[in-house]
């Protein structure tokens, strides 16, 4: 695999150190730049399932989270796209690519005469997550090297989720006051604009450390075409077909809870702005904890956390439907984001820790393929089961698959840090 030369042309080898320290200046703007990213979905998650029912009239839950699967479909191309190319033309031209696929997202909701035109604008939100979130988080691992993988994941997909919540609460209290189809104009074009400004102006292509790394500690990596890439990240390897199992189905949940916590919330009398504070609960304990959980794998390993985090989120799923009440449910959900946290930034340090410099973005791009797939497949399945069987059981079947993905990683991963793990056998 060829890298060019001219994609980092402003970075001298001599100047490239890996670190966070090191890099703190870029870094902290990856970091700005992805919680941007995670307002774009935050924007959503409140009041779409809410505007289907009451603006568009829509009865069917399968129809109502069409907007969720034409996302899930599109983000997981895009993942794929996103690494194949950020490998081969740089990170910065398809972080870039990706904000302006944002931009018209705000004018499509607000103006939107029919439905379809909410199922387009969440084909673009696909484009700009897959591609904008993908190349920060290769970025990012671009820039710290091998020590420290699990903290920088952390810190992005913190910024991320915080953004999410912050975004989803605020469209709840926008909503109460200025209708549902506000937050999008507000929350969204801010975010599309400053997102893509501060990446076209200030972000430097990082593609010059993968250079570095790969020379200073992998000078004898073989070459891997992109089809022995996706066999090894989706199958052949037990750690990379665990997290991409384990993130799959990770997504799945949190798609039915995208899609079916709204609805069953409101169904069960909560209002607009209690539902508001329980859908922004999840992201945002999901993305204060991550501060700590990728910490955490790089002292004490990913496997133990990933096995953890998806017994946790299935049981908590399921808990949701067992009880009743405003403050059980904020409970719940806190718990949900909470294994969710033990397992998002895990599963990329592990991908990070498995996959050679040379043909990681490629691996990230993979992995994000069958993740961000989880979508879909949990908007489908979500809404046949609740036409079918009700709310209930679409919630209690997904917590079921998410307790036995747990399981699946407690048999068949091995530990991939490098200073805990030993070779794949």
């Amino acid at each position: 695999m060829r890298f060019r030369s001219s994609v980092a042309p402003n970075i001298q080898p001599g100047e490239i150190q890996l670190g966070v320290r090191e890099n703190w200046k870029q870094f902290s703007l990856l970091v700005l730049v992805n919680a941007f990213v995670g307002s774009m979905v935050g924007m959503e998650r409140v009041v779409l399932p809410l505007l289907a029912e009451r603006e568009f009239g829509l009865v069917s839950r399968a129809a109502i989270l069409s907007f969720i699967v034409s996302f899930g479909l599109t983000k997981a191309a895009a993942n794929l796209f996103a690494g194949r190319m950020s490998d081969r033309v740089g990170r910065k031209k398809v972080l870039v690519t990706g904000w302006l696929f944002a931009l018209p997202i705000p004018a499509l909701i607000y103006f939107a005469p029919t439905w379809s035109w909410i199922v387009f604008a969440n084909v673009l939100l696909g484009l700009n997550q897959g591609l904008c979130w993908s190349t920060t988080v290769i970025m990012k691992i671009d820039l710290v090297g091998p020590k420290n993988r699990g903290f920088a994941m952390g810190l992005n997909e913190a910024s991320g989720y915080i953004a999410v919540s912050l975004a989803a609460l605020a469209s709840g209290f926008l909503a109460a006051s200025f209708g549902l189809r506000s937050a999008p104009v507000y929350i969204g074009g801010a975010s599309a604009l400053l997102g893509l400004l501060l990446s076209a102006t200030f972000v430097r292509e990082s593609l010059a450390y993968v250079h570095h790394e790969a020379a200073a500690a992998h000078p004898q990596a073989e070459k891997q075409t992109f089809w022995r890439i996706f066999l090894l990240t989706s199958f052949k390897d037990r750690a990379l077909f665990s997290v991409s199992q384990a993130g799959m189905i990770n997504n799945l949940n949190d798609g039915m809870a995208w899609g079916l916590f709204p609805l069953y919330f409101a169904a069960r009398g909560l209002s607009l702005k209690e539902l508001s504070f329980v859908s922004a609960i999840y992201p945002a304990v999901w993305g204060l904890s991550q501060l700590g959980t990728g910490v955490l794998s790089d002292r004490i390993g990913r496997k133990q956390l990933i096995a953890t985090g998806m017994l946790l989120q299935g049981a908590s799923i399921i808990g949701i439907v067992l009880g009743e009440g405003f403050l059980w449910w904020v409970l719940c959900v806190s718990i949900i984001g909470l294994g969710t946290a033990m397992v998002y930034p895990t599963l990329l340090a592990a991908i990070g820790d498995v996959a050679h410099p040379s043909w990681r973005a490629s691996s990230v791009g993979v992995y994000r393929l069958w993740r961000d797939s989880g979508y879909a497949a949990g908007a489908l399945l979500a809404g046949t089961l609740s036409d079918k069987l009700g709310m209930t059981w679409a919630i209690s079947a997904t917590g079921l698959l998410t307790i036995l993905s747990g399981i699946i990683v407690s048999i068949v991963m091995y530990e991939t840090h490098p200073a805990r793990g030993r070779p794949p056998g």
